[in-house]
């Protein structure tokens, strides 16, 4: 396998960075909105849980296209239902019934608590629909929602302002009002916040830009029985540990509770962008004509996708594989924790994992850069790996091998 040259180049540094890749770059600095911090490295083909760059090099991608590659890369299954969909129907309106679409929502219902879907394109515009079906609700009287720090719903107005982080609130308030923040995992601290305008409590039952930390023991049984008690919303924000993950279909079937509401993205179409809410039929109906929609949700491409991401997850025994491959992380991961000090906490949720470090976590992504592995890091410390749950033993030991080996090489520069 290629390697990147020392050091890693920068974008805009034509002397470092291959010309193919330096190209694109000139086209993205001309016409790209630089939103986005952006390695120097121009992807152009995927398998699997490898990806190749315009240069040929080859990497292992543990965190496959920010986790929505829930099935690797080009999965054939979703490839080849794609092209056949495209060759039939692309798009129409929500105005007209598809087929795909209906399917879809029955093989989702029949996976989680039951109920009926409502498709849009992505986690924010799922959770969005939360946001307005707790108020609509109660036709708006009770429109306040407590939601937790370290949590991330989203990037549109609503959906940031439910984020209980600050440093994603710079430069854009006022923020939507409505939104109470309480310590993750402090039943105490939510009861207190309760009161007659509050309308729901919004959750990650497993936080996953936060670091990948699961609800603490009895968190979201005790936020479910304050929701009984007071008629609240219980929405679970499951765009990044639902579809199976974690080796069950939902997060939140390892805990025992039952949400009212479920939000899904992400890996929701194995890479096609889509995204969901579930949630009961007698909530259903306050998502009346007209209050909320999306022009795109569940358009043949991403239905016919999400349907045979389940298909293949079925047929395949990938649920189970999950719990094989957590167990070969876990054991990995716990075993660099033994001999790296620089290894605080290992946690790994099937194929949610966070590495908590004492040092900074950028330059690890960028040493595992240089190894031709793709990693990611959140929180400052936290290395986040979201494999495809069809990733093959080796490719987890190869993995790990290079990621322990990144994260002693900057340890020792400390």
């Amino acid at each position: 396998m290629a390697t990147l040259d020392k050091p890693l180049p920068q974008a805009g540094s034509a002397h470092l960075v291959p010309p193919r890749t330096q190209a694109v770059i000139d086209t993205f600095d001309r016409y790209v909105v630089p939103n986005y911090k952006r390695f120097p490295v121009c992807l152009v083909r995927g398998q699997g849980s490898r990806v190749w760059d315009a240069e040929g090099a080859e990497y292992l991608d543990l965190f496959p296209g920010w986790g929505c590659n829930l099935l690797g890369h080009c999965p054939a299954p979703v490839v080849q239902a794609v092209q056949a969909q495209l060759e039939q129907l692309i798009h129409v309106p929500n105005s007209w019934y598809t087929q795909p679409q209906g399917e879809w929502a029955k093989l989702l219902s029949e996976r989680s608590f039951g109920g009926q879907a409502f498709f849009c394109n992505s986690g924010t515009e799922a959770n969005e629909a939360a946001i307005k079906l707790v108020r609509l609700r109660t036709e708006g009287k009770r429109y306040k929602i407590i939601t937790f720090q370290g949590g991330f719903h989203g990037r549109t107005m609503g959906s940031v302002s439910a984020t209980a982080q600050p440093k994603y609130h710079e430069g854009l308030g006022p923020m939507v009002a409505g939104f109470q923040y309480a310590p993750h995992g402090d039943l105490e601290a939510v009861e207190k916040l309760i009161d007659e305008q509050t309308g729901g409590i919004l959750v990650e039952p497993i936080l996953g830009e936060g670091g990948v930390v699961p609800a603490p023991p009895g968190f979201l049984e005790g936020l479910r029985r304050l929701a009984d008690e007071r008629d609240l919303l219980l929405v679970f924000d499951e765009v990044q540990c639902g579809c199976g993950r974690t080796g069950k279909w939902f997060g939140y079937q390892h805990f025992g509770v039952t949400p009212d509401v479920i939000t899904l993205a992400k890996s929701l179409c194995a890479g096609i962008a889509g995204g969901a809410l579930l949630t009961t039929p007698e909530l259903a109906k306050f998502l009346r004509p007209g209050m909320h929609a999306a022009t795109f949700g569940g358009n043949p491409i991403s239905a016919r996708a999400g349907i045979a991401a389940i298909e293949m997850i079925e047929a395949q025994g990938l649920l189970a594989h999950v719990d094989r491959a957590a167990e070969i992380f876990r054991e990995r991961l716990e075993g660099l924790k033994a001999r790296c000090d620089a290894v605080r906490d290992v946690r790994v949720f099937g194929m949610m994992i966070g590495v908590e470090l004492s040092i900074d976590g950028a330059a690890v992504v960028e040493e595992c850069l240089r190894k031709n592995l793709l990693v990611n890091c959140t929180q400052g410390r936290v290395m986040r790996l979201l494999p495809a749950m069809n990733i093959s033993p080796e490719d987890i030991h190869e993995g790990c091998d290079k990621l322990g080996d990144a994260i002693m090489h900057v340890a020792s520069r400390t």
